[in-house]
């Protein structure tokens, strides 16, 4: 019989040998099968089921799953996300269809049932309002900035001229490099500075263009540095730290409004339509002071954005980094959208510094990206991110009208009720059964499987 101290010396062995157990050398060179041999030993426990739902979900079409086996590393299935569509969207007096896709019941509904809503007082209103980038060389120097500064602006043309070759396309275009600043921040970190430069990328996000344009200029910073008999000495200690774009495009903006007279509201129950109107605005005021409301406030608006970013094959996490910061610019974290009265006239705006393209990346080779980008009319990148805000503005208006009538629930579950009848394994006989039962009845998970039970 083992003593405690043996016990406790076999348990930390196996938990190390189990441990050691899931270590790998060399995964990323095993091939597609290897990879998800070595997955169901040593995670699943050899579970065959787990195999069987990772293939479950591979294409049939198996150049359509090479092509998809392409687009990251390691890969061993496809994760599906369901691609819904918002008709009804006038945006400048044009009629889009919006592609969605999202796992979160309610959202499509609600920018759709928001898209009607607008459509029937005069669409919404977009505009743009810039398309500057930006990328920045990070490098410690020990100089002065009023020393260092005359030097940049010397060499900045010949930074532009030595780039020809990766910016022509770009600059034939319309877009390219449109200006290089030094930037002091030795306040914030000793000798360090910044070469804060701005960009035009016109359909394309532009990642791949500015990172290039920027790794080239820190390559000619330093040989110009190095060449200078005023600065050889310095130049010996210049530390390129790293060259990358930002995600923070506050230059790069899109506004979408909605106006109508106050007494052109939709009744709503209980209220008048001026109490409904100003009773909106103060739940957006509220999201203006409150950093707790802001935060879920902003996700609502994110709910449409991120739906259609993703939908045109889009980086929906760029969006959202770039757009949470825009919404904390003035140090404190506020509400996106903006709601206000004026003459007996309703306003409800929305304004995002939205980073996307159509052309490049995933736009030319996902084969429903493409159906996404076509669905709207193949729109250029200042288009489509003024269709990405008035999905946004959708959203949020679809979220505020439902918070301050009838709750947000009420709605919310109502979609969710497939969810919860599905993971019942429900029969279209109990769906139907279901869905009529809950049209006068609130939905809950305990109340939908209590109905589910007693038909059964």
């Amino acid at each position: 019989m083992l003593t405690q101290n043996e016990g406790m010396k076999n348990s930390i062995f196996n938990k190390k040998f189990a441990f050691m157990s899931k270590v790998v050398q060399g995964f990323s060179k095993l091939s597609k099968s290897e990879k998800i041999d070595w997955l169901i030993t040593h995670h699943f426990h050899k579970d065959e089921s787990a195999r069987g739902l990772i293939t479950q979900y591979w294409h049939n079409d198996e150049k359509l799953q090479g092509l998809h086996d392409d687009f990251i590393e390691n890969t061993v299935s496809n994760f599906f996300l369901p691609l819904g569509v918002a008709p009804n969207f006038k945006i400048n007096d044009e009629i889009y269809t919006l592609p969605m896709a999202i796992e979160e019941s309610s959202v499509v509904a609600a920018a759709a049932k928001a898209a009607k809503y607008w459509g029937n007082r005069g669409g919404f209103r977009t505009e743009l309002l810039g398309e500057e980038k930006v990328g920045q060389i990070h490098f410690c120097l020990p100089a002065s900035y009023d020393r260092l500064n005359p030097f940049i602006e010397k060499i900045a043309p010949q930074l532009r001229q030595d780039l020809q070759d990766i910016t022509k396309n770009m600059e034939a275009r319309g877009g390219g490099i449109q200006t290089i600043e030094l930037r002091d921040k030795t306040t914030a970190l000793p000798h360090y500075f910044q070469l804060h430069v701005t960009f035009l990328t016109v359909d394309s996000m532009g990642a791949n263009f500015i990172n290039s344009c920027l790794e080239e200029m820190a390559k000619r910073l330093k040989v110009y540095l190095s060449n200078d008999a005023q600065w050889q000495e310095e130049a010996k200690d210049l530390e390129i730290i790293m060259c990358i774009l930002s995600n923070y495009v506050p230059n790069c903006l899109a506004k979408a409004t909605v106006s109508c007279p106050v007494e052109a509201l939709e009744q709503e129950e209980g209220m008048s339509k001026r109490t409904f109107a100003e009773k909106f605005v103060r739940a957006v005021e509220i999201a203006q002071k409150e950093p707790y409301r802001a935060v879920t406030h902003n996700k609502g608006i994110m709910n449409g954005v991120d739906a259609v970013v993703i939908a045109t094959g889009n980086d929906f996490r760029a969006v959202e980094a770039g757009v949470h910061a825009f919404a904390a610019r003035d140090g404190q974290y506020r509400s996106l959208s903006n709601a206000y009265i004026e003459d007996d006239q309703f306003y409800f705006e929305l304004t995002l510094p939205l980073a996307v393209g159509t052309v490049g990346g995933l736009t030319k080779l996902h084969p429903l990206v493409r159906w996404a980008i076509d669905l709207l009319g193949q729109p250029s990148a200042p288009q489509l991110m003024q269709i990405v805000a008035a999905a946004g503005l959708a959203q949020n208006f679809g979220a505020i009208r439902s918070l301050v009538t009838s709750g947000i629930q009420k709605g919310h579950m109502k979609m969710h009720l497939l969810n919860i009848l599905n993971q019942m394994n429900a029969s279209d006989h109990e769906k139907e059964k279901a869905v009529d039962h809950f049209k006068s009845h609130t939905v809950t998970h305990a109340a939908v499987v209590a109905f589910i039970q007693a038909l059964r």
